[in-house]
């Protein structure tokens, strides 16, 4: 987030890190070997700056990525609402329940037994 603000020397960036300097310097050589972030010496120090221009292959990545899980969950939702016409479909096809409705006959099972 440091470089986001401009330039930064490696003594600057690792301030907020419990971090020694060459441990630093192995993730400053990542990000440039990715092209994310230029480095430059002048005497004793190294400054570090982003660069936007590596980030554009990540970002046309997400943006295919993006187009893809929105198609698939599209799809999901179009399933998903398949299912639920059908539930309600299959529903509305069943004849009702008969329950312990005034007018219903309901038979006390336990009251027919023989021998009471």
């Amino acid at each position: 987030m440091r470089l986001c603000a401009g330039e930064a020397s490696v003594g600057e960036l690792a301030d907020p890190f419990e971090m020694a300097l060459p441990s630093l310097m192995k993730h400053i050589h990542v990000l440039e070997t990715s092209g994310l972030v230029q480095s430059e010496k002048s005497g004793r120090v190294r400054t570090c700056r982003l660069s936007p221009d590596g980030l554009v292959g990540a970002e046309d990545w997400f943006q295919q990525q993006r187009a893809i899980w929105e198609a698939r969950l599209d799809r999901f939702e179009a399933y998903v609402m398949k299912l639920k016409k059908e539930k309600e479909r299959a529903a509305a096809k069943r004849p009702p329940k008969l329950g312990n409705k005034p007018g219903n006959k309901t038979i006390n099972k336990t009251a027919k037994r023989k021998g009471s």
